[in-house]
């Protein structure tokens, strides 16, 4: 669940960033027509890989709400997300500080999600490798530690927003061609019912997906403003339509390419927690 949480978080950055842009230069050029039509949906993704390639650091506040349709229970967290790729590496961090669940009034809270080199996480005798999740709960003053990725790992990017796509499909750093293999991607046409402020982005999942046993499909909104993401609302397989969970991010006040004091992904566990709980990727348990 906490690995799942925070990769639905990243998508959306990394997924949309840009895709306005490419909206608005295939609907409004002026430029004669090629003698070959282009699909439309194969230039808004290359627009989109092109801009997030270039995606340097991204700042914003973030609500995160997990609805339980079935049960009629939803739970919504509150909070910031730091982004920061420097020297070939990259950083994530996600400090959510406020809870409301069902009807009952918002709280504080404090629970922290830190993606980063093994290499920099704390621990007086081991030495981590790889790419690792922390998990810091200060309500139950608990931390946990979870290797997403070996070292020289050739089927894992040193980049953590490439390394979350095996659990969520990275609209913009996945290759088209995967996408298409994955999912049936749609642009969402505009009627009177449509928010004109934002376009839409449509994914259903094949039978044949990897994703076909996680999600039945997911949504993109973009501001057309801004050219940045906005929402996503992604439907589960579980329980069965139509009863399936729905996880709703969106992104708020949003900072792009202003840079991030690399301060902000350090961390200390406070001596009340005790040791952190670590999690191995299977091949390295002892």
């Amino acid at each position: 669940m906490y690995r799942k949480m925070i990769s639905n978080a990243i998508v959306i950055i990394i997924g949309l960033t840009g895709v306005c842009w490419a909206c608005e230069s295939v609907e409004s050029s002026e430029a004669p027509p090629k003698s070959t039509k282009t699909d439309p949906v194969e230039a808004i993704l290359d627009q989109l890989h092109k801009t997030t390639s270039e995606l340097t650091s991204f700042e914003c506040q973030i609500e995160y709400r997990y609805s339980q349709p079935l049960l009629e229970s939803e739970r919504l967290s509150k909070g910031t997300l730091y982004y920061l790729r420097s020297n070939g590496t990259s950083a994530l961090r996600i400090n959510f500080s406020s809870l409301q669940q069902d009807d009952e009034k918002e709280r504080k809270c404090n629970e922290q999600y830190i993606l980063l080199d093994g290499a920099k996480l704390p621990h007086p005798v081991r030495i981590f490798k790889g790419i690792w999740l922390v998990h810091l709960d200060y309500q139950i003053e608990q931390a946990r530690y979870f290797q997403l990725a070996e070292p020289n790992d050739p089927n894992a990017s040193p980049d953590v927003f490439d390394l979350v796509g095996r659990q969520l499909p990275m609209l913009g750093f996945s290759k088209i061609e995967d996408l298409k293999k994955q999912f049936e991607i749609t642009l969402i046409g505009q009627n009177e019912n449509s928010p004109k402020d934002f376009t839409q982005v449509h994914l259903d999942v094949k039978p044949t997906s990897m994703y076909k046993d996680d999600f039945v499909s997911i949504d993109f909104w973009i501001d057309k403003k801004l050219g940045l993401p906005a929402k996503i609302i992604a439907v589960k397989t579980e329980p069965e339509p139509p009863f399936g969970d729905i996880e709703e991010i969106k992104l708020l006040k949003l900072k792009v390419n202003k840079g991030i004091d690399g301060n902000v992904f350090e961390f200390k566990i406070p001596a009340s927690f005790g040791e952190p709980e670590i999690t191995p990727l299977p091949e390295n348990k002892q």
